[in-house]
């Protein structure tokens, strides 16, 4: 999946024409590649039981009922070239119900010609930033980061450039003012946050939109906001996820259903346009195109029709939740400070002792894995994903304890 691109994030520098670079000294970057390669083999060693990962985040809630249900109606209906060719941005009934579905949650007219269907959230984000950057343009994302960002900036020859977030993990206005130029075509947010499970507030999406506005107008060129959500109803507490077309129209929602329907192998999502934006036909038409040329061609033609059954249906969130709270109130105890997710299925606590590559080594030594902040521009910290069941989170609570005494 997306989030196994970590394992691969030390450093990434370009001789002779540095795109981006993820500030890690050459040591650390040896100590990763280590880490990870470590991690296989205390598993081969110990016994996959015996080792307690938090690295990766591959949702082990089931799928809904109602998914099962779908997909044996979609594989048994009858019809005619069920499995062939479709339109490339995705079957019209598809985009259809999924407009519909964007209509409500984010409170705008979304007709069928504002979607293209993807193959999942890294397929659409990789359509949209070819289809909105010319090679030697500027991508902004905000640190920490989902590393991935940067290869899918570097793959259509654009810089990833990174502007750091508040202690809170939320956006820092005047640090994205900061790293604005003219030469920025896209910024890009992500919200449910992967690493930090930050949900940003509607008070600041509606100032971002502001000054992307402004900026725009004295660039004399669109700055486009692209909002990365596969996490968006993954959320606890009571929390809503603000919409960003409400605060910005030159806007588009890249999603998937991995998380919310826990089928992150089948790489499904879609990409939704404001539709007010500039140049509205345009851009989809260059949407639609890149994802023919960048060669996924359409979204997989039997999980749209499953998905088209499925608008606003999840995953038992509830299960998140009660594992968010027990792992949350574990490390509370024994002294870890965090800020506590408002969504997502990850965590983002501070490394004792401040080196965060030090400390997951500690944490290894207690069969503990988990990944170190600085591959995700944020040192200091590392990030544990507990969508895992609950014997590993509750077995890793002595390792814990012991690498947080050392």
């Amino acid at each position: 999946g997306r989030d196994q691109g970590i394992v691969k994030a030390e450093k990434v520098k370009h001789l002779g024409n540095k795109k981006f670079e993820i500030v890690l000294t050459q040591g650390k970057k040896r100590q990763i590649r280590r880490m990870f390669e470590a991690g296989d083999e205390l598993k081969a060693k110990h016994g996959a039981a015996n080792v307690f990962d938090f690295s990766l985040g591959n949702p082990n809630v089931e799928p809904p009922a109602s998914f099962q249900k779908a997909l044996e109606q979609a594989v048994k209906e009858e019809a005619a070239n069920k499995h062939g060719y479709m339109p490339n941005a995705g079957y019209p009934h598809v985009r259809k119900a999924v407009a519909e579905f964007v209509s409500a949650r984010h409170e705008v007219s979304a007709g069928t010609e504002d979607i293209v269907m993807t193959e999942g959230a890294g397929g659409g984000l990789n359509a949209v930033i070819k289809a909105l950057v010319d090679p030697g343009e500027e991508v902004l994302a905000m640190i920490p980061f989902f590393v991935e960002y940067g290869f899918y900036a570097d793959n259509h020859g654009a810089t990833l450039t990174l502007a750091p977030t508040t202690a809170q993990f939320d956006l820092d206005i005047d640090a994205i003012e900061k790293k604005l130029t003219p030469n920025t075509s896209v910024v890009i947010i992500n919200s449910p946050n992967n690493p930090t499970g930050a949900v940003y507030p509607a008070r600041t999406l509606n100032a971002l939109g502001e000054l992307l506005e402004r900026k725009s107008r004295e660039y004399g060129r669109t700055i486009y906001l692209v909002s990365d959500e596969p996490y968006t109803a993954i959320v606890y507490d009571g929390v809503k996820v603000p919409s960003v077309f409400a605060h910005y129209r030159n806007s588009v929602v890249v999603t998937s259903y991995s998380k919310d329907l826990s089928i992150p192998g089948e790489r499904i999502g879609y990409a939704a346009v404001h539709p007010e934006i500039e140049d509205h036909d345009n851009l989809v038409g260059g949407i639609v195109l890149c994802n023919r040329i960048l060669g996924f061609v359409n979204a997989p033609a039997l999980m749209q029709r499953v998905v088209a059954k499925l608008q606003g249906e999840t995953v038992n969130i509830g299960e998140y939740a009660r594992k968010r709270d027990l792992i949350c109130d574990g490390l509370a105890k024994l002294g870890y400070e965090f800020v506590r997710p408002a969504g997502t299925f990850y965590l983002m606590p501070e490394a004792p002792g401040g080196d965060d590559v030090e400390f997951v080594q500690s944490l290894q030594e207690e069969l503990v894995l988990a990944v170190p902040g600085s591959g995700f521009g944020l040192p200091g910290h590392f990030r544990l994903s507990f969508c895992v069941d609950d014997r590993t989170i509750k077995g890793a609570m002595d390792g814990f304890e012991r690498a947080m005494a050392k």
